[in-house]
């Protein structure tokens, strides 16, 4: 990925980086949360809508603004698509959790419940070319 393509990527629309993101899952076989010293992944809390969000990317050169930007020492961690099906999807409904897929580090984010981001892998999935 050069550096041009990161940054128009990052500036795309919520929508935009939601399509990137399913092509590049789709394509790599995984996406990526940030975790932690003790392995705790970052949840985003939103004082508008008093909720806490799983922020993923489609690569971990993405999680690089908010790395950079915590408090605490994060780092990316990947999980295989088939993790995020069958424990994380399972899981974070349990819990309540939404998705913020792909942020950017601005207010422009895309949120989804968990089994509509499986959903829409799925499709994916399907109608990519192997």
């Amino acid at each position: 990925m050069t550096e041009q393509s990161f940054d128009e990527i990052l500036a795309m629309s919520c929508e935009d980086r939601y399509e990137i993101f399913l092509s590049m899952v789709a394509d790599e076989r995984d996406l990526w949360i940030l975790v932690n010293d003790n392995n705790e992944f970052l949840k985003i809390h939103s004082d508008d809508l008093d909720n806490e969000f799983l922020p993923v990317w489609p690569h971990a050169d993405f999680t690089t603004p908010y790395c950079n930007g915590n408090e605490e020492t994060l780092k990316p961690k990947s999980i295989t698509v088939p993790e995020f099906f069958a424990k994380w999807v399972p899981g974070l409904e349990r819990d309540g959790l939404d998705i913020v897929v792909f942020p950017n580090g601005d207010d422009d984010v895309w949120i989804m419940s968990p089994s509509e981001v499986k959903d829409d892998l799925q499709e994916a999935f399907s109608n990519f070319e192997f």
